[in-house]
């Protein structure tokens, strides 16, 4: 398995090597961050969005964080778009589920700024890391599973 890791990775162009990397960071830091409102929260950590689904949405980023990240790592074209899925839905949320700020007081919005950023980073890169993905695991002299 880590032969043919180091050859998707390598087989990858440097940008694409580059963007990869961001995704990895971005979804472990999403993980972690979500962990860390469930344990400081339990079940209910998300119980200041009034929608129901948003904090259902939030806490099942539990699992779809590191998912992606574990696609991600693997090169799998699947993780790519995960990844962006993810992240619209995400960055939606977010921004509804705090709509109120917008009236109330427009600088707590700051906060958003981060996941705003990586969201539309990941949906930039989503296509052009597709194709290079998928031409790099047809070109690769190494038999690897299609996805």
């Amino acid at each position: 398995m880590g032969f043919v890791l180091r050859e998707r990775w390598g087989a990858q162009p440097l940008w694409a090597r580059c963007v990869l990397a961001v995704y990895l960071i971005g979804f472990a830091e999403g993980t972690g961050s979500h962990i860390a409102d469930l344990v400081r929260g339990g079940i209910h950590a998300y119980a200041s969005f009034p929608e129901v689904p948003l904090q259902v949405f939030f806490v099942s980023l539990v699992i779809l964080d590191p998912l992606a990240a574990v696609l991600v790592g693997l090169v799998r074209r699947e993780g790519i778009w995960l990844a962006s899925v993810v992240m619209v839905l995400d960055v939606s949320a977010n921004w509804w589920g705090n709509r109120h700020w917008l009236r109330d007081d427009p600088a707590q919005l700051l906060w958003l700024l981060p996941v705003t950023v990586f969201g539309v980073f990941v949906v930039a890169f989503a296509v052009p890391l597709h194709h290079t993905v998928a031409g790099a695991a047809s070109r690769s002299p190494v038999a690897l599973p299609s996805g």
